[in-house]
């Protein structure tokens, strides 16, 4: 398809590849689409004063504001469980009755709770609900009427983190003096304290509703993301939201972001054209080309324009040659002064995840995801082809070593012992890559998976990644079709940029590599550090011991 060539899709009633279609993570209807059913929280070090194997209600402290900031999130209509590891009981060091008087000393002190999740073993037992096992997540869920996906759970450790994330709910770090500085660099959501835990938590509930209604129909809206593959798919949730309030919606997009265009549910035409202040690697400006482009959508006839960027990109040229085009009522992101470029210029705090920051600005342009469609990934099924019969029966554990930035891309050398523990650990592998990556995805699979290197194109993969029990994978597009299937990610993360933000939303996902690594929120596309150490530190049992925590075993199964 040539730059700037329209094509026309019919997909509004198209079905769904989406989290809530896999066993298991299904979602709660809601009159109002929400983030959150519920705030699950850690007892010592978060609630109350850590004091060690604590089996005297006398010795219960509550942490500073802890009273009022639950008040706040029952005020707001969330429920309220406490999980919780209490070890003491497998080694003696309290009764069960003993706990039991505690925990009535903090409902005395703080209120009320819907659940209490207790895990009594240790370590050493090998259960699947001492955190950073999901267990007590999933078991809290359930208790209290919900999924995983729709919770979020704050403490102090990491190990309350891990548990949030392998179960797929949102995880809150408030560190204490006990915290580890590496956990705090893992961590995708840190707040100061619990108050503050808590503001956050209704703030982003909030920022996803809209205030407001458009003040008059919008007949066809503009709709924009001009970036990589995995940029679209992450702006999904807030397309939809967008083609609910809308009669058409047209997506303009960029050469890289195009596949992924094509597998969005919501999007009625799509016009591709690469914007040069967004490229990472752009040619000249081509001035006729932007004539071209502003002529073509002042044709488009729209209402509105909801111009969606990452937090580190200006929306402002394209608003300059949407004004230029005609177009009447423009909303964005954007720190920068707009002049009269934009009617809503909208601000969203650092860290959000990308998926959430695009569904507040198109919230504040007055659309919000109608009722049973949950703020996840999705993709249109009747874009995704079947999975080619030649790879036997789903199950597999997809490792998809390349990325797009060099500085995301698993180093092939440790993606080769990978596949190597994998396949010793009883697990099929399936390792995909791209045309331009044939001879990585050949080397890597030569230590026991299949070589798919270059065979599939988005969509082909994605159907590839749908039958997987789980997907091992750096920051790059096929982690976010992962995301859409509600299929386990291992995610070998690089931290050029941070994980709150891009990491797998809400989907289990098990976060390896150094996240103090050098290469810190440096945006670097090309690695700036020699011998890429964030990710060549990554030891391939953990990989298996991540798959293990996720519930995905040998053979194929889960």
């Amino acid at each position: 398809m040539r730059q700037g060539q329209e094509d026309p899709y019919q997909r509004r009633s198209a079905p769904v590849y989406a989290a809530a279609d896999r066993a298991g993570s299904g979602s709660v209807a809601s009159p109002r689409p929400v983030l959150y059913d519920a705030v699950l929280l850690d007892r010592d070090g978060t609630l109350i004063e850590d004091v060690p194997y604590n089996g005297d209600p006398e010795k219960v402290r509550p942490v500073p504001g802890a009273r009022a900031a639950l008040d706040r999130l029952r005020a707001a209509g969330l429920r309220l469980a406490v999980v919780t590891n209490q070890s003491g009981l497998a080694r003696g060091y309290f009764t069960g009755e003993q706990m039991r008087a505690v925990h009535a000393r903090v409902e005395e002190l703080l209120g009320r709770f819907d659940a209490w999740l207790v895990c009594p073993h240790d370590d050493a037992d090998g259960c699947a609900c001492r955190k950073p096992a999901p267990g007590l997540v999933h078991a809290a869920a359930s208790e209290l009427g919900t999924t995983a996906s729709r919770c979020v759970l704050v403490g102090d450790i990491g190990r309350d983190v891990a548990a949030a994330l392998a179960a797929g709910a949102a995880g809150v770090l408030v560190p204490t003096p006990v915290t580890r500085p590496e956990e705090i660099a893992a961590a995708g959501w840190v707040a100061t304290d619990l108050p503050a835990a808590v503001a956050e938590i209704l703030r982003r509930q909030e920022a996803v509703q809209p205030s407001t209604a458009p003040t008059e129909p919008v007949r066809t809206a503009l709709v924009v993301r001009s970036d990589s593959a995995g940029d679209v798919l992450v702006t999904g949730p807030a397309i939809r939201a967008v083609a609910a309030g809308a009669e058409r919606v047209v997506l303009l997009c960029g050469p890289r972001g195009r596949a992924a265009a094509n597998l969005l549910p919501g999007v009625d035409e799509i016009i591709e054209h690469s914007l040069p202040w967004i490229d990472p690697a752009p040619g000249p400006v081509d001035p006729q080309g932007i004539r071209d482009l502003t002529a073509r959508l002042g044709a488009l006839g729209a209402d509105q324009a909801v111009v969606f960027t990452s937090f580190h990109q200006s929306a402002l040229p394209l608003a300059l040659l949407l004004r230029m085009a005609g177009i009447e009522r423009i909303a964005a992101i954007s720190d920068d002064y707009p002049g009269s470029l934009l009617d809503l210029r909208h601000r969203v705090p650092v860290g959000v995840p990308e998926p959430e920051r695009a569904l507040s600005l198109a919230a504040a342009a007055g659309h919000r995801l109608p009722v049973g469609d949950e703020p996840v990934l999705r993709l249109r099924r009747d874009a995704v082809p079947p999975r080619p019969a030649d790879l036997g029966d789903p199950g597999y554990v997809v490792l998809h070593p390349g990325s797009a930035a060099s500085s995301r891309a698993c180093p092939p050398e440790v993606a080769t012992r990978i596949v190597g523990a994998l396949t010793d650990a009883g697990h099929r592998v399936l390792v995909t890559g791209g045309p331009d990556e044939r001879a990585v995805t050949a080397r890597v699979a030569a230590a026991g998976g299949t070589d798919l290197g270059g065979r599939t194109d988005l969509a082909g993969l994605a159907a590839i990644v749908a039958d997987a029990s789980a997907v091992v994978v750096g920051n790059t597009g096929p982690a976010h079709l992962a995301a859409a299937a509600g299929v386990p990610v291992v995610s070998l993360f690089a931290p050029t940029v941070p994980f709150g933000q891009w990491g797998p939303y809400r989907v289990p996902a098990v976060r390896l590599g150094d996240a103090a690594g050098p290469c810190r929120d440096t945006r670097a596309a090309n690695c700036p550090v020699p011998g890429h150490p964030c990710l060549t530190g990554i030891d391939p049992d953990q990989v298996v011991d991540a798959l293990r925590l996720l519930a995905v075993s040998g053979g194929g199964g889960r």
